[in-house]
């Protein structure tokens, strides 16, 4: 499933995911994965990326 609510939280971030990559110590492609649905983070990285984005886990990962 893809992650939509991570992408829109980067972009308004006014982050491309060259720049989240940098920020949380992955690769581009690690953060597209992530956002297509086709990787799992794990908590650390999830944590991370939160921080990097001023959100929580709540906003970014948890399931409705």
């Amino acid at each position: 499933m893809p992650n939509k609510r991570m992408k829109i939280a980067r972009m308004e971030c006014d982050m491309n995911q060259e720049a989240l990559a940098n920020e949380v110590g992955v690769t581009r492609q690690t953060i597209g994965l992530i956002e297509s649905g086709k990787y799992n983070p794990t908590l650390n990285l999830c944590i991370a990326i939160c921080k990097a984005l001023g959100k929580t886990l709540d906003q970014l990962f948890w399931e409705e």
